[in-house]
């Protein structure tokens, strides 16, 4: 089924060219906005399955509509668009269980993988960001996974759904999830949708030797 998408920004020329590539592409835009208030009451009025927002719009900003959204337990998961490799910006996102965020230099790039991503209830952040959430040591905690969940934590670092996962390992979705489950068991992270990729792009450079 095909997830129903909001997008908004306050750019014209960018909101056109998002929505126009994703109407081509045959993805089912709801509604479109051009500040952060009109959004969020779009968001509450038609619940779509997906939201992309810019970070800075007028009167509300991509991350105050993620913050709200998040206070009234909304089911729209948001990705945040933006032209800021801001650290400020992204641990704030991820605080307000943020399930992709995309810079806009590779937005036509990456967009269709992160629906794709978020469809499968998997985060997707742009691999770009990787330099202001990397590890300076390796976490304790990773001696406590086995080679599998390893294998499954270096994955998900790189924003495979648990779809392709299970296809790279030959093993079911079930199963997929199952070992996710166990590793944040084991390293102690909660249970949102960031926790599990945010630990795993922080320590991928000791991923890589597993």
């Amino acid at each position: 089924m095909t997830p129903s998408i909001l997008i908004a920004d306050d750019h014209p020329l960018i909101l056109k060219g998002l929505e126009d590539f994703l109407k081509e592409n045959n993805y089912n835009v709801v509604a479109s906005a051009k500040n952060g208030r009109d959004a969020l009451e779009l968001i509450k009025e038609l619940k779509p399955d997906i939201a992309i927002l810019d970070i800075q719009m007028p009167f509300l900003t991509g991350l105050e509509v993620a913050e709200i959204c998040d206070s009234l337990n909304l089911e729209t998961k948001i990705a945040l668009i933006t032209f800021e490799k801001d650290e400020t910006f992204y641990k704030k996102a991820l605080t307000y269980n943020i399930y992709g965020y995309i810079l806009k230099e590779f937005a036509l790039d990456e967009i269709e993988i992160c629906i794709e991503a978020m469809s499968n209830n998997d985060p997707y952040f742009s691999p770009e960001l990787e330099d202001f959430i990397e590890a300076e040591t390796p976490p304790e905690e990773l001696a406590l996974l086995t080679d599998t969940e390893s294998k499954i934590l270096r994955l998900v670092g790189q924003n495979r759904t648990a779809k392709k996962i299970a296809d790279i390992l030959f093993i079911s979705d079930r199963t997929v999830e199952k070992h996710k489950s166990t590793i944040r068991s084991k390293l102690k992270l909660d249970s949102s949708p960031t926790s599990l990729i945010l630990f795993a792009k922080q320590t991928e450079k000791f991923l890589k030797n597993t």
